[in-house]
């Protein structure tokens, strides 16, 4: 079990996506999501590319692509990732095509994430949403080395509405074995407690994504 109070509040929200990609979100509730991010101290908003552009003064605005199902056609990946960050975004969470990685077919998530890459270019940071409760272990680590191998600049354990669940110790662990060190690592689906938080954090998580940031937040110390 992680303890939470070795780490401080002030250092998790510094690592927080403070995230609303619900289908029924509307823009008071992207604006409050924004006075609560700044209240809390998270370091990004990450919210759906159809509410940007949004206003967020000191806060990184995060948007996703092929959200949530990752069956769009990697040249539509791209242009909604360009679109979006054209509209203020400065991160892109891009969800892979997870049946092509169960069939093994990785040159062709490879090429799905060259596509978003080269879409936005260096103005954006790319994240990979792997859906890693739906692969097994050895799709994980080749999902990983593709998405190092395509420019990524982190990758991402799920879309938080995936059937087979969320975020895992043992995902983030693998994944960070992988390529930790050299690719962010974000953990997201399913974390509302300070327990979970704390327990990927040690598993490796650079990056939390968290509906629930407040409470999460207030079991770390002040």
């Amino acid at each position: 079990m992680a303890d939470s109070a070795s780490l401080s509040r002030a250092e998790v929200a510094a690592v927080i996506d403070h995230t609303l990609l619900a289908p029924e979100a509307t823009p008071a509730e992207v604006a409050a999501l924004v006075d609560e991010a700044r209240a809390l101290g998270v370091y990004a908003i990450c919210v759906s590319p159809s509410m940007l552009p949004v206003r967020a003064p000191g806060l990184v605005v995060a948007t996703v692509a092929g959200f949530p199902s990752g069956k769009h056609h990697s040249l539509v990946k791209g242009a909604e990732a360009r679109l979006a960050v054209d509209q203020g975004a400065a991160e892109v969470d891009m969800v892979i095509d997870v049946g092509a990685a169960l069939d093994g077919e990785y040159n062709a998530v490879l090429a799905d994430i060259v596509t978003v890459r080269e879409a936005v270019g260096d103005r954006a940071v790319l994240k990979i949403i792997i859906e890693s409760a739906a692969l097994p272990d050895e799709a994980i680590v080749e999902v990983c080395r593709v998405a190092e191998r395509a420019g990524a600049d982190f990758v991402k354990t799920s879309t938080g509405f995936h059937p087979a669940g969320g975020a895992s110790v043992h995902a983030v662990r693998l994944m960070a074995e992988t390529v930790g060190g050299r690719l962010g690592i974000k953990a997201s689906g399913g974390i509302r407690t300070t327990e979970a938080a704390a327990e990927l954090i040690a598993a490796g998580a650079t990056r939390l994504g968290l509906s629930k940031s407040r409470a999460v937040l207030e079991g770390f110390p002040a």
